[in-house]
């Protein structure tokens, strides 16, 4: 028995190490690639240049990717808050649950390109917001909305039953219940979930394609007008071959984004916890 938990425990160090490694790596080589680059005109400018995006900066394509990827963690995470609710506490036939539980998984095993090109359809031509910030945020809203409901849902059926029926016991509403105790029980969880559909939704380049993004745009709050994006600006250097050292610059800013979201959520809710 001893000799199993030192070979599971070694495997666990092992693997873990390899993952910090290869992240470490994966942050390290793109630096390294494109850090001539990154300074504050980087960040504050436009793209310029002959050839749009050899020179210049990216601020539109970071202004475009905050707002889109907002409006789509408000979206999936109200959505996939509200049928979360609907799963665990109010809707008691097993067969509907299972059944809204698979189409949600179906919706989460679509190809990020179908969505764009819904979002297109849907947002873009049918509801006439055309090519712009909104319409490009509720695509990404409903391509994240999976994986944001299934762990809040997750979450939730993970309340100890005791402290609800405690609750109901006293004569409290099951909606009271849940306002009070149900959703800051499992506020990190949720908080979590939204943060990973951000992780995800941020680095998202084929929903917006269709919706949202343009090789150009000034630097705009405008929700109601297409805009930059870095997932696409990054894809655009790439495959055109305009500047791989700006392209690395792209990417190493866009992953720095995502960690410094994530340790801000952290230290919020820590701080919250204390």
């Amino acid at each position: 028995m001893r000799k199993k938990e030192i070979f599971y425990r070694g495997l666990t160090y092992i693997s873990g190490a390899l993952v910090f490694f290869l992240v470490g790596f994966l942050f390290l080589y793109i630096f390294l690639k494109g850090y001539k680059v990154i300074n504050l005109n980087f960040l504050l400018d436009v793209p310029q240049g002959m050839v749009l995006g050899q020179e210049g900066g990216i601020a539109p394509a970071i202004i475009g990717s905050f707002l889109s990827t907002f409006i789509a963690c408000g979206v999936a995470g109200f959505f996939g808050i509200f049928t979360s609710i609907y799963l665990v506490f109010y809707e008691k036939n097993q067969r509907k649950i299972k059944i809204i539980q698979s189409i949600i998984k179906c919706i989460g095993g679509i190809p990020s390109i179908v969505f764009g090109l819904f979002g297109y359809t849907l947002f873009t031509l049918y509801f006439g917001f055309g090519k712009s910030i909104i319409s490009g945020g509720l695509t990404l809203g409903i391509m994240i909305f999976p994986v944001v409901e299934i762990r809040i849902e997750k979450s939730l059926r993970e309340i100890d039953e005791n402290i609800l029926k405690a609750s109901y016991s006293m004569g409290v509403s099951k909606f009271y219940t849940i306002y009070k105790i149900g959703i800051p029980y499992c506020l990190k969880e949720i908080m979590a979930s939204i943060l990973l559909g951000y992780n995800y939704a941020i680095g998202a380049t084929a929903p917006i394609m269709f919706c949202m993004a343009v090789i150009n745009s000034p630097i705009s709050f405008d929700i109601k007008k297409p805009a930059m994006s870095l997932s696409y600006h990054l894809y655009t250097l790439m495959t055109q071959g305009i500047s791989m050292e700006m392209a690395y610059g792209t990417a190493f800013i866009l992953l720095a984004l995502i960690v410094v979201v994530t340790i801000i959520f952290q230290i919020l809710l820590r701080k919250r916890d204390e």
